[in-house]
């Protein structure tokens, strides 16, 4: 979720609720030191205690396979009191696997053991260090050893994605691998994969036998799924109720928009918003035809006013170019 599930839309998703906590987008660890002004750049919510502005834990992730430059920089990291560390074990993109980063330490887990061990000897122990892996690079071969490393290393927590590096996000997950990586380490294991609605989460919690979930591309595509979620482990009943979700969201993705403009250049602004709402599609038949109405606009002053046009209550005073 590289490029999408930024400050902006940790923001606006957390202000919806039914959130525990958030992971940042990577920060990719190559053999240097990071200024602390590159976390913060990743991470704006270090700069508020680590939450976001409606009060959600936020966890900063790294990438890289040098245990010593990893440590390096998560000790710096931590000067800035982030609510956690993740290491990502997970990542199958092909431009970082190449470099040796993300789901391609699956082959190796004494390095991943390596590095969490690095990690955690680096960073205060009042700071949690988890991590997320995947199943494997092309098998589930080492799978439980893969966890096993890293409960050795010495993570505190471990999100497992029920997938390979090459099944990419491909259906199906494989929740049962889950229950079998939690059967096996004695730390608490998040399943996470292929959750797009509270009845997923309800098949994915009974075949992985996790207590809790990561939700990922099913939170982008129906930002109210985590509170539908929360209600559920509440007792209550859920209904129903798009239309009526897309009337609260509405002035979210006015917001939405507003901060877009603020943090990215304008000329990257509206493929950013096109990126959301391909992914909004999915839930709302008000987002397909929304997307389609913007799709071809790259000017901002269109897009705002198309935005409009679609009952987004845009605030002239904050965005003059709308005018």
């Amino acid at each position: 979720m590289e490029g999408l599930a930024d400050k902006v839309l940790r923001d606006v998703l957390t202000r919806i609720g039914g959130y525990d906590g958030a992971v940042t987008e990577f920060i990719r660890v190559s053999g240097n030191l990071l200024p602390q002004r590159t976390f913060l750049r990743i991470c704006p919510e270090l700069a508020n205690g680590s939450r976001t502005h409606a009060g959600t834990p936020v966890v900063v992730q790294l990438l890289g396979s040098d245990p010593a430059c990893l440590a390096d920089n998560a000790a710096q990291l931590a000067a800035l009191s982030p609510a956690g560390i993740d290491l990502n074990f997970g990542c199958p993109a092909p431009t970082v696997n190449r470099h040796g980063g993300g789901a391609t330490l699956l082959d190796d887990p004494e390095q991943m053991r390596r590095i969490v061990l690095a990690v955690r000897m680096a960073v205060p122990q009042a700071i949690p260090v988890s991590a997320k892996m995947r199943l494997g690079v092309r098998d589930t071969g080492k799978a439980l050893e893969c966890a096993l490393a890293l409960e050795d290393g010495g993570v505190s927590s471990l999100v497992v994605h029920a997938r390979t590096r090459d099944d990419g996000y491909r259906p199906p997950a494989h929740w049962e691998w889950v229950a079998r990586i939690n059967e096996t380490v004695q730390v608490p294991v998040v399943a996470n994969g292929e959750v797009w609605t509270a009845q997923d989460y309800l098949r994915c919690r009974a075949v992985s036998t996790c207590d809790d979930v990561m939700i990922g591309r099913g939170a982008v595509a129906d930002p109210f799924l985590a509170r539908r979620i929360r209600a559920i482990n509440a007792g209550d009943r859920i209904t129903e109720r798009r239309n009526a979700d897309w009337i609260e969201f509405l002035p979210l993705l006015a917001e939405y928009w507003q901060q877009v403009l603020a943090r990215v250049e304008w000329r990257h602004a509206p493929g950013r918003l096109k990126l959301w709402l391909n992914s909004l599609r999915r839930t709302f038949v008000e987002a397909e035809a929304l997307y389609w109405a913007v799709r071809p606009l790259r000017d901002i002053k269109q897009t705002s006013r198309m935005l409009e046009q679609h009952a987004v209550p845009l605030w002239r005073g904050v965005l003059p170019h709308a005018a």
